[in-house]
């Protein structure tokens, strides 16, 4: 935007041309304190465990571990994590006016089959000098990652990388369900998921529940991977991260699953459910647990 080898105007003159300050332009934003750094990989610990702490609640459990930190530092931190605690609250974010929200298709629906439902999140990273973000593309059914990336900024880019991915990849699902966050509210995102035939459903305020299969994934893939090995750089997080999602995928035994992963690209369904079926709340998907395969090839 601003040109500071422009022949006829100065850098002075650019700035009040876009009307910006001289300051704002040369200003370069700082990296995170080490200090910091760690308090951050405590918080996500902690949030696994407990994901109803707010910023108070996880102040205290920092002055616990010998760390001083006010409310308001905690707050900070957990807002660049992208962290919000779990519990029923007013309404206090408006969508952004040129976001549309759309309404959540799962409630009372029976998710049976690969390529059925998809759903995506973005979760933080922690390295031993930084973090990243990650987002992932899940099949709700096998519980297959079909294609994630890594980001140091919280936009909407990353994660239209990893649906076109998925839809290259895999074919097309029914359905493709994401939180409200500007990144997958974003048209540049559901423009994507609409023009592949795709019907977007997103979780509505308080249904925390509604992404509780990812949420399992983020915890398993921080104690398994991310905690154990305090990845230097984001070419070694990316290739940890690589092995740890293909043994998942791979190998991974999923109990009671009737459903294969996609491996494939296969032809969408055009079954739907029944008319008049119970509306429960939350899907009736089998309950899910990880194991590590007993018997490995």
């Amino acid at each position: 935007m601003i040109d500071p080898a422009h022949p006829r105007l100065s850098v002075v003159r650019q700035c009040r041309l876009v009307s910006i300050s001289r300051s704002a332009f040369y200003y370069r934003p700082a990296g995170e304190t080490a200090l910091n750094l760690a308090l951050m990989r405590l918080i996500d610990e902690q949030f696994l465990e407990t994901p109803w702490y707010g910023a108070r609640q996880m102040a205290r459990h920092l002055r616990r571990q010998g760390y001083t930190a006010g409310r308001k530092r905690v707050r900070r931190l957990m807002a660049k994590m992208g962290l919000a605690p779990i519990y029923q609250r007013p309404r206090t974010t408006i969508p952004h006016p040129e976001h549309r929200t759309y309404r959540y298709l799962l409630r009372g629906l029976a998710i049976e089959r690969p390529n059925q439902v998809w759903c995506a999140d973005i979760t933080y990273v922690p390295m031993r000098r930084g973090f990243l973000y990650l987002v992932a593309v899940m099949d709700w059914a096998s519980r297959k990652v079909l294609a994630w990336r890594l980001s140091n900024t919280m936009d909407a880019a990353f994660c239209i990388e990893a649906a076109e991915e998925a839809l290259a990849r895999y074919g097309a699902p029914e359905i493709f369900n994401t939180d409200q966050g500007s990144q997958f509210t974003s048209p540049r995102f559901t423009d994507v998921i609409e023009d592949a035939g795709v019907r977007v459903s997103m979780d509505g305020r308080g249904r925390w529940m509604d992404n509780v299969f990812i949420e399992r994934l983020w915890r398993s893939l921080k104690y398994e991977c991310v905690y154990l090995n305090a990845f230097e750089t984001g070419s070694e997080l990316r290739a940890g991260l690589a092995r740890w999602i293909g043994y998942h995928n791979a190998r991974r035994l999923i109990r009671r699953s009737p459903a294969r992963p996609p491996t494939r690209p296969t032809r969408r369904s055009t079954r739907r459910p029944v008319r008049g079926a119970p509306r429960t709340g939350r899907s009736t998907a089998p309950n899910w647990r990880h194991d590590h395969d007993p018997n490995p090839p």
